[in-house]
């Protein structure tokens, strides 16, 4: 069987560390991943996945990670459930992280805001809907140019 998750995206908030009775390090925490296409206004929309890192792991994460970082994480799907106060019946489905990796310095973190805009200008896009090839402007190629 095969249970592996990769996600790259941004924490959505500070991280609160936490203990079990037993002492058992752990966080939990959602972070925003953008989805590979626009919807049907042109914007890209965010899927926000809860993700828990236990144990040592837990301690270094919530030492380094801030709300807006760009994390990377590997791991994989767990889903469980409860009953709640109500008596029903909850189900949860959370990534279970094994490994992360800050993918930006804690200096590009902060200066995320006026300077995140003029980054994505000057950086290439490399969406669906863009030509990487042409810039934009259509290529004239005739039947003889192609090989097939």
């Amino acid at each position: 069987m095969i249970n592996n998750v990769t996600l790259v995206g941004r924490l959505t908030k500070d991280v609160e560390l936490k203990y079990t009775p037993s002492n058992v390090a752990n966080v939990s925490f959602t972070l925003a991943v953008n989805r590979t296409f626009k919807n049907a206004n042109g914007e890209r929309e965010a899927d926000f996945i809860n993700v828990v890192i236990w144990r040592k792991s837990a301690e270094n994460f919530a030492n380094w990670a801030k709300k807006g970082a760009l994390i990377g994480i590997t791991g994989r799907i767990q889903t469980r459930n409860y009953e709640n106060q109500q008596g029903q019946r909850v189900y949860v489905t959370e990534v279970i992280a094994e490994n992360f990796q800050m993918l930006e310095s804690r200096q590009q973190g902060q200066s995320q805001g006026g300077q995140q805009a003029t980054q994505k200008q000057s950086s290439p896009d490399f969406g669906r809907d863009s030509d990487p090839v042409s810039n934009g402007t259509p290529l004239n190629l005739s039947d003889d140019d192609l090989p097939f």
